[in-house]
């Protein structure tokens, strides 16, 4: 029996080392303090969307956060990014692939940080949540209700499966994970929800991240004066936007036990842009003099944006204030980012460079070789189509009051609203619940346009006997952020009135989402009336360019079938960033949707640098 013990003895300090080193692969808070292999280290972290980069960028922009001193990349998760239709999953195509973007991120030495919501905010269009959530009226979002966390549930579970085994207690690079996102600004916002009900739910976004398999540290993400309804018991807090140290360390150390690690887990280093406001910008010299006073005193912080990207497609959300009912965000997401949408070194990305290069006791990679940019020539517009004829082949659903996108089972583009009057009227068209923008025909000829961004509802008409009334609405992107994120359907979503008289009955409706490319039958089209253009671009070698949009009114465009996003003439603005990735050589095609069309476009320009601080004051 001595013998025994004295071999087992023997055999437990020969496994000692290993089990040790096996500990010691996580990463973990311990003592105030995030560790790695039982060392301290600091969280140097830039926050990019992998969602908003092509993928065959990825590699690049992580080796641009790298080369500016950073250690970690940070990224939101937006749920209906990956739900693309109720039950419908992708998390492989396009840039999709979020396994990839982690494993590419850990073969560049970083670690990464998870932010998967479900409510994730980020400028992104209906703050990563699903429209389709609005049609189920026993669900009510960012609530402790049944039906939404049930949907959350089935969310997480898709995600855990695509991130499981990349968590640092896996042998991983992802070290935390993100509970919710600024919620003691929501509570803050939603005083008509009980505070014990802001707190059930909280916590059973929590459970739900555990019980699905999500792996420890977790962190909360909030302004410090909002710990309060923000924060969970066990969890770290981390601040967003907070400069003042002092403050930072005594939130955190109310609400953690007295000790850190202190993190500003949104670093403000540029700022979100609207249509029709000034594009914003932060100074390099105020944010590197922030980043040098984190350094001294041992803060860790994650830069957001790093790099912004680009909001393609109808991907970009919407805000709102006091003196407008919405403010859609514009098409790129620069963000006035240290690294700019197209991924080039800005003056802010090389003063960090140099504050970290002094910091840091190694050597800083090398700044990545700048992927190619030029400036093609212009292309002539070869076909032109008229929209309102080509949308009214399609059958029309027939009902007695214009019904939402999310009724028709659409979520995103464009819907033409059509009726025939069997008597003339005269006087004022009234659509309070217009969302958001609309183009108005009488019997084929714009009258006139209602927007929700300006607050314009009201518009003279003059429909004759048998006169066709014709309105087509946009939606401009679901409100992100704020107590207004419950009410977030589009479309017509009220009573349409001329001179307060209800107009109801055989309202005629055509879906538009605009998700695949039309195709273009050239035709003769009408100035006032809604156009799709076609042109084609022959390129020897494909590389990064700009479309130059500022002589156009307002669309999207597709470039080899890709969605390119949003143009509007009002600025700030006026180009749109073309990857040379989704480029070929030889024949590449672009079709563009000009809602407007104010005048005939002949031409089709490029230009190798971005215009986005070009505001035009908009027209009465």
């Amino acid at each position: 029996m001595k013998q025994f013990l004295f071999r087992f003895g023997i055999l437990l300090i020969c496994l000692l080392p290993y089990s040790i080193l096996g500990q010691s692969k996580v990463f973990t808070i311990s003592d105030g303090e995030f560790r790695q292999d039982g060392k301290i280290i600091k969280i140097h972290s830039g926050e990019m969307h992998y969602e908003r980069i092509p993928r065959e960028y990825w590699r690049h922009r992580l080796q641009m956060l790298k080369a500016m001193g950073m250690n970690t990349v940070a990224t939101y998760v937006f749920w209906n990014y990956h739900e693309i239709e109720p039950g419908v999953w992708d998390f492989k195509t396009g840039n999709k692939d979020l396994a990839e973007f982690i494993r590419i991120a850990k073969s560049e030495g970083l670690y990464v940080i998870l932010r998967p919501g479900p409510y994730a905010c980020g400028e992104w269009e209906f703050g990563g949540y699903p429209w389709w959530l609005q049609n189920n009226p026993d669900l009510v979002i960012r609530t402790n209700n049944k039906a939404f966390l049930e949907a959350c549930k089935t969310y997480l579970e898709h995600l855990y499966a695509e991130v499981k085994g990349l968590f640092a207690s896996q042998g991983g690079p992802i070290i935390m994970v993100q509970v919710e996102n600024e919620f003691g600004s929501y509570v803050s916002q939603r005083t008509d929800i009980k505070s014990s009900d802001h707190k059930d739910y909280k916590m059973a976004i929590y459970n739900l991240l555990k019980d699905t398999g999500f792996q420890a540290p977790f962190f909360t993400s909030d302004g410090t004066w909002l710990f309060e309804d923000g924060a969970v018991d066990g969890v770290l807090p981390t601040a967003n936007g907070e400069t003042n140290i002092d403050n930072l360390k005594k939130q955190v150390n109310k609400y953690n036990k007295g000790q850190g690690p202190y993190m500003v887990a949104e670093f403000y280093s540029g700022w979100l842009d609207h249509w029709a406001e000034p594009f914003v910008k932060i100074g390099s010299d105020e944010i590197a003099s922030q980043t040098k006073n984190y350094l001294n005193a041992g803060v860790s912080f994650n830069y957001y944006m790093v790099h912004g990207g680009t909001n393609f497609g109808f991907t970009s959300g919407a805000n709102y204030n006091e003196e407008s009912d919405i403010q859609p965000d514009i098409t790129s997401y620069d963000y006035d980012a240290p690294i700019s949408e197209a991924g080039w070194p800005t003056s802010k990305f090389m003063a960090i460079r140099e504050i970290m290069q002094k910091h840091t006791k190694t050597k800083l990679a090398p700044i990545p070789e700048k992927i190619p940019v030029t400036k093609y020539p212009n292309q002539v517009v070869k076909a032109s189509m008229d929209v309102l004829s080509w949308i009214k082949k399609q059958k029309a659903i027939v009902s007695d009051q214009p019904l939402t996108f999310e009724k028709l089972g659409q979520g995103n583009g464009y819907v033409l609203y059509r009726k025939r009057f069997t008597q003339p009227i005269s006087g004022i068209l009234k659509i309070e619940g217009l969302r958001d923008f609309a183009t108005v025909y009488v019997n084929g000829v714009n009258v006139g346009e209602l927007n929700r961004v300006f607050n314009k509802y009201e518009l003279a008409v003059t429909i004759p006997f048998s006169g066709i009334l014709e309105i087509l609405v946009e939606n401009m992107g679901r409100i992100n952020y704020g107590a207004e994120i419950v009410h977030n359907t589009k479309g017509i979503i009220s009573p349409i009135l001329i001179n307060d008289y209800e107009i109801s009955g055989g309202w005629e409706m055509y879906k538009m989402p605009m998700n695949e490319v039309p195709f273009v039958k050239n035709e003769t089209i009408k100035i006032g009336r809604p156009v799709l253009y076609e042109s084609t671009v022959t390129i020897e070698k494909p590389a990064d360019t700009f479309l130059d949009m500022s002589e156009w009114g307002k669309g999207i465009v597709f470039v080899n079938g890709h969605n390119l996003g949003r143009y509007w003439k009002v600025g700030p603005q006026q180009t749109l960033y073309v990857p040379g990735c989704w480029l070929k050589s030889g024949q590449n095609s672009i079709v563009i949707y000009d809602q407007l069309n104010e005048k005939p476009q002949t031409h089709i320009t490029f230009t190798n640098e971005p215009i986005l601080e070009q505001l035009r004051k908009p027209e009465n």
